[in-house]
């Protein structure tokens, strides 16, 4: 029982069993449940942000389980970390932003946020790639995505000063 409950919140309730692009595809469905939590159910962004890291804490120890008897020490299957990263910038984006938006133009810097941080996550520029490269557990399997959201909001940052 317990392992099942682990495998549902690693793949992301089994979006990560995807044969194509599990990454994308748990990128996206984070997107839509994320927009559906602050535009539909306007539940604050800083109880959104509570609540991915708790996710992060959590995923640590979930993915240790999920991976320790496995040669390969991140596989496509795990998406949780998909979830996290692209989480980071969503939550910031809404924390700076906390104001009443128009639907068109969230979903349009939701979907800059998308494309961003899919670059980031597969072409993985230092620091994204250090840590995939030099921590084959858990923390590497996060902290790339962690990285990669950050770079998310560091271009939007810079974006918004220059603009």
């Amino acid at each position: 029982m317990i392992n099942k409950i682990n495998f549902l919140f690693v793949t992301l309730f089994g979006i990560g069993k995807i044969k194509k692009i599990p990454g994308s595809f748990a990128s996206l469905a984070t997107i839509l449940f994320l927009f559906f939590l602050f535009h539909i159910l306007n539940i604050s962004p800083h109880i959104i942000l509570f609540l991915v890291i708790v996710i992060f804490f959590i995923s640590l120890y979930a993915i240790n389980l999920f991976i320790k008897n496995l040669t390969l020490k991140d596989p496509k299957e795990v998406v949780i970390d998909e979830f996290i990263g692209q989480s980071i910038p969503i939550c910031l984006y809404e924390l700076a932003h906390n104001t009443q938006k128009e639907a068109t133009q969230t979903l349009k810097f939701y979907f800059i946020m998308f494309v961003l941080f899919r670059i980031f996550d597969i072409i993985k520029p230092f620091p994204v790639s250090y840590y995939e490269k030099n921590f084959k557990n858990s923390f590497g399997v996060v902290m790339d995505d962690v990285c990669a959201g950050l770079y998310v909001v560091t271009v939007l940052v810079l974006y918004m000063v220059f603009a």
